[in-house]
């Protein structure tokens, strides 16, 4: 018996489930559009939470990205953040970070200067707009305050005395403390997501906050990794300031982490309820490109699914979330086959210096685009007027060494909704 594929129609269809996919998603219905969105796990889970714009430009960190934008648009014409207007950019910043503290992870807006966010290693990131639960390590940093950061015995990843070891220098006031996680045994292996997914229930919220105030000592602020809850970690963290007493801040682990986690499940239960048609988890088999409409095709649990839509936003990420793959010879695009600007051999692929300040060649690598950010042909011309990409699937950035990853694909998603509006 032949199974008959179950059918939709829409005005916009994502391919991706990383940050460009989403924030295509998320601009769509800010603009009344039908959409649906297809993609398999993507990376969004190794996230940090911050959302950095441009962090890095030549060979120095920017305090203010957008004067960095203005350099990058001399010296790197191509880059697609060039493309994009600073109040385009700032729109779409606006309106993502807005739509994440209405669906429940409160974010800082955009402002005219990098925010300094913590790393697990005791760094220092420039970003654009991090997680409210993270926003109180930059002031504690800032003032050089009495400060205690835990760790949790049986974490990987995350090493409190590795954080005061490299920051202390400039914060003398830091100290480091391990405890034990409520209702874990001493010497067994503990995980972050597991230890958020905990602290949602108010009595595990309680013991720890018991074990806070039994070690902090006359510290003013506690750093914490960031394990304050999957589901409105907000308001986890209110309550654990209440119950403690003390100012609480996050800190990025190790990915994959509870920051990108908290996302990723946000999206999936906020997106339905505000009409988006979602199928995750899946990955498209094919892209049928006709001159009206395109026709998606994958499979989900129930069978075969087609996708028919007006228009396609391609947002499949690079290497990791499998929107490019690389041979022995050459990086190609996985979905259609589009050109792929890179290198033109594999021995231009990397530097010899794997700290060089220029970075690798191979990190620029990617689709081309038009000024409507629809991927081009060999010959400069669009593939489709109705197919559109988003994120770090776009070549002529290092997102990697430039601290621009979520700036490109926030900023580039933003740019290919609104031309895509235009074809519908």
């Amino acid at each position: 018996m032949i199974q008959e594929a179950r059918q939709y129609r829409t005005g916009l269809a994502v391919i991706g489930s990383g940050l460009a996919g989403f924030a295509a998603s998320v601009f769509a219905l800010q603009r009344g559009i039908r959409t649906a969105q297809v993609g398999n796990t993507g990376a969004i889970a190794y996230t940090t939470g911050y959302l950095d714009l441009l962090g890095w430009h030549g060979d120095r960190l920017l305090d203010n990205p957008w004067s960095g934008l203005a350099t990058l648009r001399q010296e790197e014409p191509d880059h697609p953040l060039s493309r994009i207007s600073d109040q385009d950019i700032r729109d779409a910043f606006f309106g993502f970070t807005q739509a994440l503290s209405e669906m429940g992870v409160d974010y800082t807006p955009p402002g005219d200067r990098n925010l300094l966010g913590l790393t697990p290693a005791g760094t220092r990131k420039p970003t654009l707009c991090m997680p409210r639960t993270m926003v109180a390590g930059i002031a504690a940093a800032a003032a050089g305050d009495r400060t205690l950061i835990l760790d949790i015995a049986g974490l990987d990843g995350f090493s409190a005395r590795e954080l005061v070891a490299n920051a202390g220098a400039s914060w003398p006031n830091l100290r480091s403390r391990r405890i034990i996680f409520p209702g874990v045994d001493a010497g067994v292996r503990v995980f972050p997501e597991v230890m958020a997914r905990a602290l949602e229930a108010p009595a595990h919220r309680q013991q720890l906050a018991g074990i806070i105030r039994s070690v902090a000592g006359d510290a003013k602020y506690i750093g914490l990794p960031a394990i304050l809850g999957i589901h409105r970690p907000d308001r986890v963290h209110r309550d654990l300031e209440r119950l403690t007493g003390f100012t609480l801040f996050e800190i990025p682990t190790m990915p994959p982490a509870v920051p990108g986690i908290r996302l990723r499940e946000m999206f999936e239960q906020a997106f339905p309820a505000r009409g988006l048609t979602l199928v995750p988890q899946q990955k498209v088999k094919s892209l049928e490109l006709g001159k009206t409409t395109a026709r998606l095709h994958l499979n989900d649990s129930y069978g075969k699914v087609e996708i028919e839509a007006e228009t396609v936003i391609l947002a499949t990420g690079r290497f990791l979330s499998g929107g490019l793959a690389a041979d022995r010879h050459r990086v190609r695009e996985t979905l259609l086959g589009i050109p792929v600007s890179q290198p033109e051999s594999r021995d231009h692929w990397y530097r010899e210096d794997y700290f060089d300040l220029r970075g690798h060649p191979i990190n620029r690598c990617g689709i081309r685009v038009d000024e409507a950010f629809r991927p081009i042909s060999e010959s400069g011309r669009p593939i489709s007027e109705r197919l559109f990409a988003a994120g770090i699937l776009l070549g002529g950035q290092d997102w990697i060494r430039q601290r621009c990853g979520a700036g490109v694909a926030i900023a580039s998603a933003y740019r290919a909704v609104s031309f895509a509006a235009g074809c519908l």
